[in-house]
């Protein structure tokens, strides 16, 4: 992996790119070499050629992007959580919170957190002096969500608290939840990468060749029942064998493709 800049970099932007390229190294799952790399003047393109490497890190002024191959640039922005939580702002409903019928000062569990917009969303609802924690296996993901909730700015009240409320782990959720004494978390949430993908936006696609996508084992979902206090849910495309396979309930929404499962205690 290279890490670079943008054009004409100023110090700070400079600094930040030798942090992230120590900061990587110290990841799990990252097995090619991690090389910083002046900008100068070439392409990005030009890059790959010279040191022989598709994947590029850039940072810039506005943000950090991760290029891979031929898709599409990878970065951090809330998406579709920010229109969520301007909802729950002007007092609407969101299915996933009524669904999982989230409380200030909740705490919920995502073991899949992908970009975090789901976890985004459960950290505006569970306000103050709840908690969020957002689990993502795979390094580049876990890196741009990490640094994403830390950098990216808001204007719509409560989304920056709550962006920065939310605990980003580096693990296997099958692996946390072993970990986790009975009744920690209120809600437990897993978002698996769908086996039959769906009409996806281009961060969704660049996110999939990244993503984790190891089926969710029966044994996970045994956990995630004596972990969870009130109920735990999982996001699939409607119809999908895997909530049957699991033992969820099917709560299907006739407005989109997407549906929600769910077993309460």
């Amino acid at each position: 992996m290279l890490v670079t800049t943008s054009y004409d970099p100023q110090a700070e932007h400079l600094e930040a790119a030798a942090q992230l390229t120590r900061s990587i190294k110290q990841l799990h799952g990252i097995v090619k070499p991690v090389r910083l790399v002046s900008r100068k003047r070439f392409s990005l393109a030009r890059l790959r050629q010279l040191y022989n490497d598709s994947d590029i890190l850039l940072v810039s002024k506005e943000r950090i992007e991760y290029y891979h191959e031929d898709q599409p640039a990878l970065f951090f922005h809330p998406s579709t959580a920010a229109i969520r939580v301007k909802r729950l702002v002007n007092g609407e409903h969101d299915p996933l919170m009524e669904l999982s019928a989230i409380q200030p000062g909740d705490r919920v569990l995502d073991c899949t957190a992908g970009l975090g917009s789901d976890a985004l969303v459960y950290s505006f609802a569970v306000q103050g002096n709840g908690e969020v924690v957002a689990l993502e296996s795979e390094p580049v993901p876990y890196l741009m969500l990490r640094q994403g909730l830390k950098a990216y700015d808001s204007d719509i009240p409560g989304m920056n608290e709550a962006m920065h409320r939310i605990q980003v782990i580096q693990m296997d959720h099958s692996e946390y939840l072993l970990r986790e004494p009975d009744n920690a978390f209120d809600v437990v949430y897993l978002d698996p990468m769908f086996r039959q993908p769906i009409h996806e936006s281009s961060s969704i696609s660049a996110i999939r060749v990244l993503a984790n996508s190891r089926p969710v084992s029966e044994q996970t979902i045994k956990e995630a029942l004596r972990v969870a206090r009130r109920a735990v849910i999982m996001k699939e495309h409607r119809g999908s064998d895997e909530f049957v396979r699991l033992g969820f309930e099917e709560i299907k929404r006739s407005t989109t493709k997407i549906a929600y499962g769910v077993i309460r205690l």
